[in-house]
Formats: C-alpha cells, structure tokens, sequence
C-alpha cells in the first residue's frame, strides 16, 4: 500500500457532482481546511475515478476493505483514525474521498498542486487497480437540481453556486405552476418577447426560461438571480453569502 503524508484537504460533502468540488485556486479562507497524516494512494482506472468523482453510489467493497483504518487526521497534536478515507488518482487527477464510515464517497477534497504532483509521481511506474464494481445500468441521470457539466464548463465557484441557486428557484417556480409568475419571471428575462410570452401555455414558457437559464452565466443570469431571490428570506441568505465570500485562501 502506498502513503502521502500531510495532505491538506477541504471537504465538500454530498457533492455527486465533480465540478462542485472545488480546485485549490477557488478554495476560500473560510473554507474548513483539514490536515491528514497519512492517507493510502489508491490507482483506480479512469472509469472508476470518474464513478467516485462523479457519483454518490456504493465503492468496491476490496477497495474499502485495503484502506479500512490506514488513513489518520491530525487534530489538535492528535492523530484520529478514520474508517475508509484514501486518495484516488487515475493517474491524471487526484481525489481524496473519506466515507464517514459508510460505504458511498460522501466526502470529496481536490489537493495543493504539489501534493496532486507528489501523488501522481508516485504511481507513475504503476497499473491501476481493477476494482469490481457496478454502475447504474442507464447511467446517470442530471436534472434542474443537478445539472449536467457541459452547462458547469468555464465557471467560476461564485458562478456555479449562483446557478444551482437559481435553479432551486426555477424549480419553486415549476413546483408552483403559477403562469402568471412564469409570465413576470419570462418577460424580465426577455421583454423583446413580452407578446408571445403572453401566448405561452405554462410548459413552454418554463422549458423555455429553464433552457436559456442553463446555459453559461451572464449579467442577465446575476440579474434575474438576484432578483428572484428578493423576499425570499432563505434564497436571499444564499445570495447575500455568495457575495460576501472570496476566494483569496493562499497555501503551496
């Protein structure tokens, strides 16, 4: 089994989707960093890596059973065993994943770039392992709430949350089935089209705002986010936190 020692980690916890676990160049200062003694290197191939990066679902039992225990935090002088936390690499990318004691990776960190090229040198005269495992037969399926990565591509932190925040409030929208709130909302978002928005049945004019609304992320997506979210105590927390936070987290 192989080891990395002192790897500084910011959990994202719950996250299926890749993209919101954040590289180190958008990780905040108040971020909750953590140190890990010691951590086993696992070398997966591409599809596996892709299924725990990109997944929620059960990891190969062998995999769990050859790094139950070998992995350490440092806490205060103190090193703490945890159950099934390891690095994951395929050889280009590097992940730390960490179980909580479960079987499914519910906690997922990106590394410093140094520590993700002291990983990858390790294994560099290596072959993956060839862990058995099984993936949803028909894949995975994205959704408004979980968003396919082609409409996450090119996307700052700051961006990626203001989206997913607006697609809650879509999906509020869609819960609702309120036309003449979809009617307001579309014709804030495309006033040149105000006489056919009138004309729209509720379906059309969500599908829609929802289509245009997923794609990339402009001053118009800022705009009608903010908006939106206005009296609406909860969404208009999430709002006021993601402009109060930066990333200027400095760590090599």
């Amino acid at each position: 089994m192989m080891y990395v020692h002192d790897i500084w980690v910011n959990w994202f916890e719950g996250e299926e989707n890749g993209y919101n676990v954040c590289h180190f160049h958008e990780w905040r200062k108040n971020d909750s960093i953590e140190l890990l003694d010691q951590v086993p290197v696992v070398y997966v191939t591409e599809a596996l890596f892709d299924y725990i990066e990109n997944d929620m679902q059960d990891l190969p039992q062998e995999l769990l059973d050859s790094v139950y225990k070998r992995a350490y935090l440092k806490k205060q002088h103190k090193r703490i065993s945890l159950d099934y936390a390891f690095v994951a690499t395929d050889g280009k990318q590097v992940l730390v994943v960490d179980t909580l004691g479960y079987e499914i990776p519910v906690r997922k960190s990106r590394v410093i770039p140094r520590q993700e090229r002291l990983v990858i040198d390790l294994i560099s005269h290596k072959r993956p392992m060839d862990y058995s495992y099984k993936p949803k037969s028909e894949g995975k399926t994205h959704h408004i709430l979980s968003l396919n990565p082609e409409y996450m591509v090119g996307l700052t932190r700051k961006e990626r949350q203001l989206k997913h925040l607006l697609m809650l409030m879509l999906d509020q929208l869609q819960q609702s089935g309120r036309i003449d709130e979809l009617r307001y909302w579309l014709t804030e978002w495309r006033p040149e089209n105000y006489e056919e928005i009138q004309s729209m049945t509720f379906e059309e004019g969500f599908n829609w705002l929802l289509e245009e609304a997923k794609v990339g992320w402009s001053q118009k997506h800022d705009d009608i986010c903010a908006k939106m979210a206005k009296g609406q105590p909860f969404f208009e927390r999430l709002w006021e936190m993601e402009q109060q936070k930066k990333n200027v987290l400095k760590r090599t």
